[in-house]
């Protein structure tokens, strides 16, 4: 039987012409299923879906206070909905109320929000966390019908979705029946997604909406060939703004805010024609944001250069073509993108990828091949961070007495926590109740109390501190690099914390053009002396957010096994076959190692696959393991495929350096000697809720007052409760985060005792792009461009290539 709607939402779609999808139909006749996961393509209509069943209740009779809860990655996108949803409601004549909350939500409307909630309730993971942790959040969500997760997939992967799910496990008790939706365009394993969403042991119905027409997408085509290296895509800069004249709206996405400033300098100065264009990512004010924004949707900018703050469904007016600059990483966040242009069901989107140099060629090539086969990656499935249940057991003591055995019971019906140990939950309970051994002797910590079987606040007025300290996102710190033997300190500039946490005494690397040597921190500042080296030890060891993805590897390997590759560009081709005569392809199940002299040094390279940040944490264990066998490394440099390692010594056999123990005891070693143990421990003591973001009179710490009150709390944890677990979290996200450790240790699973050892006379093709990595300084004018097109000349000639580009 199909499902039908009350007439004034079956009229107001008569009127304009439209017909239902079929998936909203579907929708409609589950909707008293527990729990629902709908994948629709961009633009299939998927948040009205989200809704319909809600207007149809609330059109067929009346409720009293809030029926369904939106929840939105982005207050933006929440705003974006309630304009889009509000419509539509006023047009079809329901008495329904819609509003939104969030950060920039007034004061007194949160106050009377909880008092006289709407109908329909639009927010974010924060906000709902905060609501959950007030006294009357009983009374407030006690007629709620259903929660509509939107792009699900972009909590699914993150801490902000774990803490997410354990606000709904809340919401799931205070509303027995409680029905939940998930709603996303790019779901790589639906039946995860679903395991993540559904209420354990509830089942969660799949629904599949017609994928709609292939997208458009190539790679675009540049009378000049890709540089060897780099990653601006300034040798595409007059293609992409041909590109753009041709159309009418184009969104232009990099991987990272410094990649975006510096490609909107650049096509700034290209643009002789003064096309309107804008730049639009997270770290611009939002005064400027919302400029960029309404520009946009009327229709005032002809190009916007942005970043992964334009990835979610936001409709920003008509977008015909999205141009991708550098290789996606992951093929699922190209999808996302790819469906910002034609926001419209079954049109196909257009969109154009960009390689920043000749490997990425490669690259988008493997990830053009997967969005064609529908193919997506990711890895959804995880264990539940500890860090975020410390933060939401003091959440759930806000709103009022709890037992243990309740809250356990409770938890443990949230996606990635469905398999905690009662005695890890039991540990963080004790952490949140006294601060665990060595911190139950101080007042501060001691915030929960026990009586009759039940926990509560000792002190009532700590729930304003605790709210005011809701939240997984960490602020990344900048620390100020300073001259250590000049008077005062001559300033070189800033680097991010955790560069700075991995560095060890004597390390050298590059700042403002510089060589430099570190030789400590003292109060907040990195200190460094002059180097006479010619070559930074640690040419750059900056963590990526978007390394390539495990299944981007995977298929770029396979491509390998080909005998030639028709699909590439010609210079691409010839690249690979001479790499195949003077060496050969890396493969999936054993790891190709070259070494080989260059400017009189023994060289050795590892293809490991492993992603940019697993790739340098491998360059800083092979280069302690050689130190340990005496093989005297001087450097390394890593890519998002391989680590080259070069010293004094020829390594003569390789194999020796990947011993898993070895490698894991040197990995252990290292955490221990540098800092990067404080700076993870400081990020998970903030969201712990040992120590506060946000002060008692409402002002943010900074950065050093952080830091300084948590290396303080980490050396006492150290020295008289080795096993506390914050301890514990620590070491569990260390390995997790920065480092990627368990990259490291699926390489090692896939290859086993497979090594491919090839003893070069000179540089191989393969290797030759990562020559000019080393050392790369920013280049400040054209006697640079020069001196580096010189460079790349020789090292290709090296190798028997092709001279080409090299910005």
């Amino acid at each position: 039987m199909t499902p039908t709607l009350p007439p004034q939402i079956e009229d107001w779609f008569s009127a304009r012409g439209w017909t239902i999808h079929p998936h909203q139909r579907e929708m409609i006749a589950l909707a008293d299923e527990p729990c629902q996961l709908l994948i629709a393509p961009t633009g299939g209509g998927k948040t009205m879906a989200g809704f319909l069943p809600t207007l149809a209740e609330l059109a067929e009779g009346e409720h009293e206070g809030l029926h369904t809860l939106y929840i939105s990655p982005l207050k933006a996108l929440a705003a974006d909905i309630k304009r889009n949803l509000t419509g539509p409601v006023d047009d079809m004549g329901l008495p329904i109320r819609i509003e939104d909350r969030t950060g920039d939500t007034p004061s007194s409307r949160k106050r009377r929000q909880r008092a006289d909630p709407p109908h329909i309730l639009l927010t974010t993971p924060e906000s709902l966390a905060l609501l959950t942790s007030y006294e009357d959040a009983g009374r407030t969500f006690a007629g709620l019908k259903r929660v509509i997760v939107d792009e699900i997939h972009a909590l699914s992967e993150s801490k902000r979705g774990d803490q997410l799910m354990l606000a709904l496990s809340r919401l799931s008790t205070l509303a027995p029946g409680l029905r939940r939706v998930g709603l996303s365009a790019t779901v790589e394993d639906p039946q995860a997604i679903a395991r993540i969403l559904a209420k354990n042991p509830d089942p969660c119905a799949i629904l599949h909406a017609d994928p709609g027409p292939d997208p458009d997408i190539a790679m675009l085509t540049t009378e000049t060939p890709p540089p060897w290296s780099g990653g601006g895509g300034k040798y595409a800069m007059e293609a992409v703004l041909e590109q753009v004249k041709a159309h009418k709206t184009t969104l232009i996405f990099h991987n990272t805010r410094a990649q975006a400033e510096i490609f909107f300098h650049n096509l700034w100065l290209a643009n002789e024609d003064q096309i309107p264009i804008g730049i639009h990512h997270g770290a611009l004010s939002r005064e400027q944001r919302e400029r960029v924004e309404a520009a946009m949707v009327a229709g005032q900018l002809k190009a916007i250069v942005c970043t992964g703050s334009l990835d979610l469904g936001i409709d920003w007016g008509d977008v015909d073509l999205v141009i991708q600059v550098g290789a996606p990483k992951n093929v699922k966040r190209l999808v996302q993108r790819i469906g910002r242009a034609n926001h419209r069901y079954n049109a196909p989107s257009k969109a154009l990828i960009v390689p920043a140099n000749r490997f990425e060629v490669i690259e988008c090539v493997a990830a053009l091949q997967a969005v064609r086969e529908r193919t997506l990656d990711g890895d959804t499935d995880h264990t539940g961070p500890l860090d975020v249940l410390c933060q939401h057991i003091l959440i759930r003591a806000c709103a009022g007495p709890f037992t243990a055995d309740a809250l356990f019971a409770e938890v443990t019906t949230a996606g990635a926590y469905v398999d905690l140990p009662r005695a890890l939950f039991d540990r963080c309970l004790d952490f949140a109740a006294t601060g665990g051994y060595a911190l139950r002797a101080y007042d501060q910590w001691q915030r929960l109390i026990e009586k009759d079987g039940e926990y509560r606040l000792r002190d009532p007025r700590a729930s304003r501190r605790i709210r005011m300290n809701i939240g997984t996102i960490v602020d990344t710190d900048k620390m100020p690099v300073r001259m250590k033997k000049t008077r005062g300190g001559t300033p070189l500039g800033e680097v991010e914390e955790y560069f700075a946490s991995t560095l060890r005494k004597g390390d050298t690397f590059l700042i403002g053009g510089k060589i430099v040597q570190f030789e400590g921190m003292r109060e907040m500042t990195v200190e460094v002396s002059r180097s006479s080296q010619k070559k930074p030890k640690i040419a750059t060891f900056m963590g990526t957010k978007f390394a390539t993805s495990t299944q981007l590897s995977d298929r770029i390997l396979t491509m390998f096994r080909q005998d030639d590759w028709p699909e590439l560009p010609e210079h691409t081709r010839s690249w690979l076959h001479q790499q195949r005569r003077v060496s050969q392809l890396p493969q999936k199940e054993r790891l190709l190692i070259e070494t080989f002299p260059f400017d009189g040094r023994p060289h050795l390279v590892a293809y490991g696959f492993a992603g940019k940040n697993a790739q340098q944490t491998l360059g800083l264990l092979l280069t302690h393991r050689m130190e340990d066998l005496g093989l005297n490394p001087l450097g390394f440099v890593s890519t998002d495929y391989a680590t080259m390692i070069w010293g004094l010594d020829e390594v003569l056999d390789p194999k020796r350096l990947f011993a898993r123990d070895a490698l894991l005891s040197t990995m252990e070693n290292w955490l221990a000697d540098t800092s990067v143990m404080k700076r993870t421990f400081k990020g998970s003591a903030v969201i712990a809720g040992l120590v506060d973001r946000t002060t008692p009179g409402g002002k943010r710490m900074t950065g050093r007052q952080a830091t300084f009150s948590t290396d303080v709390l980490y050396d006492t944890l150290r020295r008289y409760d080795p096993g506390h677990i914050m301890l514990h979290i620590t070491r569990e996200e260390a390995m997790r985060g920065l480092v990627d450790y368990s990259r490291i240790e699926g390489m090692l699973d896939r290859i086993g005792d497979r090594f491919d050892h090839c003893r070069l006379d000179r540089v191989s093709p393969l290797a030759a792009p990562m020559m000019l990595e080393v050392g790369r300084v920013s280049v400040a004018g054209g006697a640079n461009e020069s001196l580096l097109a010189e460079e790349t000349e020789r090292v290709m000639q090296s190798a028997g290539l092709e001279f080409g580009p090299t910005l």
